[in-house]
């Protein structure tokens, strides 16, 4: 069961997801948060989308860092972040201002 705070943020068996929006792009940024919930505490992972929502998802160690991988499916990228994480994808929370990534 997710413990959603708000639109922008969602908290779900130790990891956390941050929904932000900059000048050019909008990211969903996810951090564990509980080592009860992952193999790899502490590590982080970002889903990021021109801030019109229709290009590729590049799929980022951190926010800023350098792009590892494009995705044209959220699902897809999904997939990726929960690899970095070291959780399944379905563990990952995602809040309700990101459902629409990758549409």
């Amino acid at each position: 069961m997710s413990d959603e705070t708000d639109d922008r943020t969602a908290a779900e068996q130790g990891i956390r997801a941050t929904y932000t929006e900059t000048e050019s792009e909008r990211r969903l940024a996810f951090e564990v948060t509980d080592d009860a919930a992952a193999a790899r505490p502490g590590a982080t992972a970002t889903i990021a989308q021109n801030i019109e929502g229709y290009a590729m998802l590049k799929v980022r160690p951190t926010a800023d860092g350098d792009e590892l991988e494009r995705y044209y499916g959220f699902d897809m990228a999904l997939d990726h972040a929960a690899e970095l994480l070291g959780v399944a994808p379905h563990d990952l929370p995602v809040p309700t201002a990101a459902d629409d990534m990758g549409m």
